[in-house]
């Protein structure tokens, strides 16, 4: 009996070990954003993450802005927009529990966009419609708006349908909050007026990391068709006698120049030596120097811009908000510039030509009293330390 007793207590030691005990689901509050219809609210349960002097998200259908397309779950939904003065919406919350690192999740939600979102333009004051298809961005974080890490991002979305969109998160730390950002077409030439309609959010499901999530639906072509920007109708020019037609050789085609290599965007006759430069779209895991995958584009275009400009001495700077004490803000802003002058390095760019240095939190850029603040601190800069006068 004691045998069997034994037995059956490894068994079930096995049965938890091999997964089948599955770890719960996270589960989020209001997940279909449910609340009373009203613009510039965001709905129960959720944080707006938007920026200064700038409206929350709506809770739709409202009639406001022209939006009325019906919910795909419950009553309401969440409408968010981007601008065309670079800012842009998003909202987040505590999860259940957190995530855990080396764990794998399922995600999604129901996207689509309304063909209608009138508004003003922050730029020309005008009004104008908020149509133009933007994209889905979800951030993993330790607090509200937190986007210490992007977990994972859709493509356009041009659909005026619901349509199910499905994520796969990979942690790489504990995070216990999600931040869910609408977000332009990347790379972003300029702000746009856009917008995302977000429904019915499942939980957030642990699974194996080797299983694959469901691709992204596919839009129609008629969805296609009409997130393309309208085109200018040219008048047909009156018919006149015909004339017999000459032609001429084409002169050979020239090749297209290449275009200009550029640090975060600042092409070489913009630049001047003691300029800084912020590099926004540079990302570390958190509490850490080891650089996120999705940064490595932005160091290429640093490193391609060096590699054709041989007489620009640079230094990086990394700077840090205000929370920490003192000597880890020190030591984790060196530790990133010095991460960023490495790598530069390893591609091949000489060392006399890359200085690196922590400025911990001595030189805020914006309040450290608000999150969007304090994000704004906690930054990489690329200061112009010596460059050949173009002029001369």
């Amino acid at each position: 009996m004691r045998k069997r007793s034994s037995l059956l207590s490894l068994l079930v030691l096995a049965f938890c070990y091999l997964g089948f005990g599955q770890e719960e689901p996270i589960y989020l509050v209001n997940p279909s954003f449910e609340d009373f219809p009203r613009h510039s609210k965001e709905p129960s349960g959720w944080f707006d993450c938007g920026f200064p002097n700038e409206s929350p998200p709506d809770v739709q259908p409202s009639g406001d802005f022209s939006v009325t397309k019906p919910a795909f779950h419950g009553n309401t939904y969440l409408g968010m927009v981007v601008r065309d003065n670079d800012t842009w919406e998003a909202v987040s919350q505590r999860l259940s529990r957190p995530m855990k690192k080396g764990q794998c999740y399922e995600f999604s939600l129901y996207l689509a966009r309304s063909e209608l979102y009138i508004s003003l333009s922050r730029s020309s004051n005008e009004t104008t419609n908020y149509v133009t298809p933007a994209k889905i961005r979800i951030y993993g974080g330790f607090g509200h708006c937190d986007k210490q890490y992007l977990l994972d991002e859709t493509n356009l979305i041009i659909n005026n349908r619901w349509l199910q969109y499905n994520f796969k998160f990979e942690p790489i730390a504990d995070y216990s909050y999600i931040t869910i950002q609408a977000f332009y077409e990347t790379p972003t030439l300029f702000p746009y007026n856009g917008n995302v309609l977000v429904d019915n959010a499942s939980p957030i499901k642990p699974i194996p990391c080797d299983q694959p999530v469901p691709e992204e639906p596919e839009e129609t072509a008629a969805e296609v068709a009409k997130a393309d920007p309208p085109k200018q109708n040219t008048p047909p020019k009156p018919k006149t006698q015909e004339q017999p037609v000459t032609t001429t050789p084409k002169a050979a085609s020239k090749p297209e120049p290449e275009p200009e290599k550029t640090i975060a965007g600042v092409k070489r006759s913009e630049m001047s030596k003691g300029q800084s430069i912020k590099l926004d779209k540079l990302y570390f895991e958190a509490d850490s120097a080891r650089i996120s995958k999705e940064s490595y584009s932005l160091l290429n275009d640093i490193y391609a811009f060096l590699a054709d400009n041989e007489d620009v001495v640079v230094e990086i700077g990394g700077h840090t908000n205000n929370l920490p004490p003192d000597d880890y803000c020190d030591k984790l802003s060196t530790a990133r510039a010095k991460a960023v002058t490495d790598y530069l390095a390893s591609k091949g760019i000489s060392r006399k030509r890359l200085q690196f240095k922590g400025y911990g939190k001595r030189h805020p850029i914006a309040s450290n009293k608000t999150p969007y603040g304090r994000r704004q601190n906690q930054r990489v800069e690329i200061k112009i330390l010596d460059m050949r006068d173009s002029s001369g």
